[in-house]
């Protein structure tokens, strides 16, 4: 019984060590890279529509807790928090006010009701409202 104790133990030690490493593994995945849009949910207007000419992209910085980047046609920058697999947006900082048609505010107001973020099998970063997602970004180059 002592054994069964023992190893009961070790194996709840283990699955709860490796959880934890594949967590911060996703964590990093979000930094010192560029993120650009290639889905958005919601929109009744098709995604090329609301963005024909650029796609949003972000960057996290880890340092200062910001992420920066465009919504399509203006620059973008806020504040997010990060707690497990939870994420929020603060309200983005001034930006310049170049009217670019619907994907800008789309992009703005879904981004206020991100929750949750997890990474595909691909790599790819979705941001979810709970469990479903919402926004899919894929890495860019720079």
């Amino acid at each position: 019984m002592k054994i069964q104790s023992i190893l009961l133990v070790l194996i709840l030690s283990l699955t709860t060590a490796c959880s934890s490493k594949k967590e911060k593994a996703n964590i990093d995945q979000l930094y010192d890279t560029t993120w650009q849009l290639e889905y958005m949910s919601g929109p009744r207007i098709a995604f090329d529509g609301l963005f024909p000419d650029k796609k949003p992209e972000l960057t996290f910085n880890k340092e200062t807790s910001e992420v920066s980047g465009n919504n399509s046609c203006n620059g973008y920058s806020a504040k997010y928090t990060l707690e497990g697999n939870s994420i929020s947006f603060g309200e983005p900082g001034p930006t310049t006010m170049m009217f670019c048609g619907e994907g800008e505010p789309q992009f703005l107001a879904m981004m206020k009701k991100i929750n949750a973020y997890s990474f595909d099998a691909d790599g790819k970063l979705n941001l979810m409202i709970d469990d479903v997602p919402m926004m899919r970004f894929k890495k860019i180059q720079k």
